[in-house]
């Protein structure tokens, strides 16, 4: 039977939080399902508890916490699935339009990448080499 080897760790903080190299579409849409994952939880847990509780408290946090570290993440992601299309990363802020946010996932995640080596890196799923 054959295992399937699991992420390194130091793999899983280049995904999340560091801007170098290129996603593929797969990559992309299934790092930002876990990053929204990530995000809910704390989110439905706040509302299982009564509101002013030390515990509605810690889950705020727990939250606001969660919010900033996946926003960063959903940048990253989308500078490295800009980078597979052979785009600049700086192209990611229109995540930060309302409308035009929702279009651009659509397009990061429909539109194949760069086959081959481009400027940002030799292959797809890898950090960019120094």
């Amino acid at each position: 039977m054959d295992r399937i080897r699991l992420p390194e760790k130091s793999d899983l903080i280049w995904l999340f939080f560091k801007t170098s190299g290129r996603v593929s579409r797969a990559a992309y849409f299934l790092g930002g399902l876990l990053v929204a994952i990530i995000q809910a939880f704390p989110l439905y847990r706040f509302t299982l508890v009564p509101e002013g509780t030390a515990e509605s408290n810690m889950w705020s946090f727990i939250f606001f916490v969660a919010f900033i570290a996946s926003l960063w993440s959903n940048v990253v992601l989308a500078v490295k699935r800009l980078h597979d299309l052979d785009k600049p990363g700086i192209a990611a802020l229109v995540l930060f339009v309302p409308v035009v946010s929702i279009v651009a996932f659509l397009v990061l995640c429909l539109f194949p990448g760069q086959a081959g080596p481009n400027r940002y890196g030799k292959r797809t799923n890898a950090p960019a080499d120094p």
